[in-house]
């Protein structure tokens, strides 16, 4: 489902669910989760690549897990909001440099992923979005991660539309650090990742980023809190389950 290397102490996390566009299900969560883990802990490990193996970097939730959901408890809802909420923290929190490499499209938990990586490189076609609204169902965790990215105003027009952006309004919004060409993305982020290596103290990253969450330690983990209960609510909705049902049948769903 994935794997992972280690060349000139910069780890890769390769994504490699080819055949659901790395789709996220609860397996594929905990194989991310503690594939970060052992990353973190990697003393040869000073950056941290998160790239795919596919033509898609991360197509949000699996369908077969989105159908599981249909039976859940408010207390399993809310144990899987959790679950999944610890994928976001670990990345965000992650105690090295992260660079999210995106080609293809990143969306809802995949764009997740990305928006909670230090930097964020994807190609031009790359595209990027939090489309929860149009399946009536709520994008709570990530919220969090992109309002302190890209402020209110942008972030509701992500969140609230569900639309996807290109590569282009992506770096414009500052949800993304740049664009590189499909051709050039390997070699280039390999160089920006052996730079950093180079010329940064790990001990200086890993305070400096500690610091940086620190600051807003109280209202963020309020945030949390709020995001992974709404999360967990929101699945009980007739809406949820309207607009899952959609999904599942590749209906049109008008609202």
């Amino acid at each position: 489902m994935l794997y992972q290397e280690v060349k000139n102490r910069i780890g890769y996390l390769i994504l490699n669910r080819l055949e659901k566009k790395n789709a996220l299900n609860y397996e594929y969560i905990k194989a991310i989760k503690t594939t970060l883990d052992e990353m973190a802990q990697n003393i040869e490990v000073k950056v941290l690549v998160i790239k795919s193996n596919s033509d898609v970097f991360c197509a949000g939730a699996d369908l077969e897990y989105l159908i599981s959901l249909k039976e859940n408890s408010f207390e399993d809802n809310l144990n899987d909001t959790k679950h999944i909420a610890e994928l976001f923290d670990k990345i965000y929190n992650f105690p090295k440099l992260t660079i999210a490499q995106v080609e293809g499209h990143a969306i809802a938990g995949g764009c997740g992923i990305a928006t909670a990586a230090d930097f964020c490189y994807a190609t031009p076609d790359a595209k990027f979005g939090y489309s929860e609204v149009k399946i009536g169902f709520i994008p709570a965790l990530v919220s969090v991660y992109l309002i302190k990215k890209i402020g209110e105003t942008k972030a509701r027009e992500l969140l609230l539309t569900g639309k996807l952006v290109a590569g282009a309004e992506a770096e414009k919004l500052g949800l993304i650090t740049g664009i590189v060409p499909k051709a050039e993305m390997t070699e280039y982020i390999d160089a920006i990742a052996g730079q950093l290596v180079a010329s940064t103290s790990e001990i200086s990253i890993r305070e400096t980023k500690k610091l940086l969450v620190q600051l807003y330690d109280k209202s963020w983990l309020e945030s949390i809190h709020l995001a992974t209960e709404a999360n967990a609510k929101m699945r009980e909705t007739l809406d949820f389950k309207k607009g899952l049902q959609s999904f599942i049948d590749k209906e049109k769903l008008s609202w």
